[in-house]
């Protein structure tokens, strides 16, 4: 049985973040034949297409850390309708210069939490249509748009309540099949390839 090795963003900078605590429930109720690493945003400068020809370090360690790995899970809040602005900054220096894009092909998975009912749907949708055109191969079922309680999530990633739980790890599961089908028709390269245009 492969192992794949699963990089993480978890789109908001806040030291409390209900994200950052929804990634690691989930991690918890992962298989066991994914292996994560998070991918850090926080040290990006923001992008500017005259850093096309000089990229600076943190945003080839960005490159390295996406090409390092076998498929990406966007774990991200929803701010103002939309993609939080870090995350998307990140996406920005990783699909680029021209020609150079991290995300290429690559499986792809996007969920998130908030206090609301509506538990992101509306950032999803937008930070899908980014990573379409970023040309990355996301899994579209199930959706997972999370109510965030702190009843029902531990700061430590336990989920207490057991239908969230399994809804989790159902997710999960279907994360790992999704990147087992994708990689069996497109294997990663260890170099980035196709375009994103600025």
């Amino acid at each position: 049985m492969s192992t794949y090795k699963v990089g993480y963003f978890v789109g908001s900078l806040s030291s409390t973040s209900i994200n950052r605590i929804l990634s690691k429930a989930l991690i918890r109720v992962a298989p066991d034949d994914l292996e994560f690493t998070e991918i850090p945003i926080a040290n990006l400068p923001l992008y500017s297409p005259d850093f096309d020809d000089d990229y600076p370090s943190e945003a080839r360690a960005l490159k390295a850390s996406i090409a390092a790995v076998d498929a990406i899970l966007f774990v991200a809040p929803e701010y103002n309708r939309s993609i939080p602005g870090a995350l998307k900054n990140a996406i920005d220096w990783a699909s680029r210069p021209w020609g150079q894009n991290s995300f290429d092909h690559i499986p792809a998975a996007v969920i998130g939490a908030s206090i609301g009912q509506i538990g992101t749907a509306i950032g999803q949708q937008s930070l899908r249509g980014v990573l379409s055109f970023c040309n990355a191969r996301q899994m579209t079922s199930p959706e997972a748009y999370i109510q965030y309680s702190p009843d029902v999530f531990q700061d430590d990633g336990e989920v207490t309540d057991d239908s969230t739980k399994e809804f989790l790890r159902t997710y999960m599961a279907e994360f790992r099949t999704y990147i087992g089908m994708v990689l069996s028709v497109l294997p990663r390269s260890p170099e980035p390839t196709g375009d994103a245009s600025g």
